[in-house]
């Protein structure tokens, strides 16, 4: 049977005239065009309700895989460098131990205040007020703030600030003020100096 023989029963068939209870009696023309649409329908389905699910399933896994390539690369950077960063944190334990040491204890806060006054008294300085504010904690230290007021030279100010700054011990000085006193030429500093310790 030729193609043009096949294409002309074709034009010929009636669709009316088929028998939906009875496929088998339909003509070869119909019965391949009705399985290419059955197989279209299925291949469509199974698409749609398997391969596209398929498809998101194994995009999440490659996103996953990339991770977990990023995560492997970082696990054998720091396995290859392991020897370095123990090194490095024997290091910053000895220099934290070192600021540790830097930190006045509960005790040693009066020595503090005596060691800020005494530096005061040597750079010409008068004291109208040193007194310990309330503690404030933070993380693992407590801050300790230090209200200083003094009386004396703005050349007089400059080498105490640099005295106190070159204490064994850490001293941050903040939020000052200089106003003159009178015509004299002296002038009133107030001033905020704030130590901290450890809080074990």
């Amino acid at each position: 049977m030729s193609l043009q023989s096949s294409l002309e029963s074709f034009r010929d068939i009636d669709f009316n005239d088929l028998d939906f209870e009875n496929i088998g009696s339909w003509p070869t023309a119909v019965k391949v065009i009705a399985w290419a649409i059955c197989f279209a329908l299925v291949l469509g389905v199974g698409y749609v309700y398997i391969i596209s699910d398929m498809k998101t399933q194994l995009a999440g896994y490659e996103k996953k895989e990339q991770e977990l390539k990023k995560t492997y690369a970082k696990r054998a950077y720091e396995a290859a460098n392991l020897e370095a960063y123990k090194a490095q944190m024997v290091e910053i334990e000895e220099n934290f131990g070192v600021l540790l040491g830097q930190l006045p204890k509960d005790a040693e806060v009066p020595g503090l205040l005596e060691d800020i006054t005494r530096v005061g008294i040597k750079n010409g300085l008068a004291f109208n007020k040193i007194e310990l504010q309330p503690e404030v904690p933070v993380e693992f230290y407590i801050l300790q703030p230090i209200k200083i007021e003094v009386t004396g030279s703005y050349h007089d100010f400059g080498t105490f600030v640099g005295s106190v700054a070159s204490l064994p011990r850490i001293v941050k000085l903040k939020d000052f003020t200089i106003t003159p006193l009178n015509d004299s030429g002296a002038l009133l500093m107030s001033i905020m100096a704030e130590t901290y310790r450890y809080k074990e």
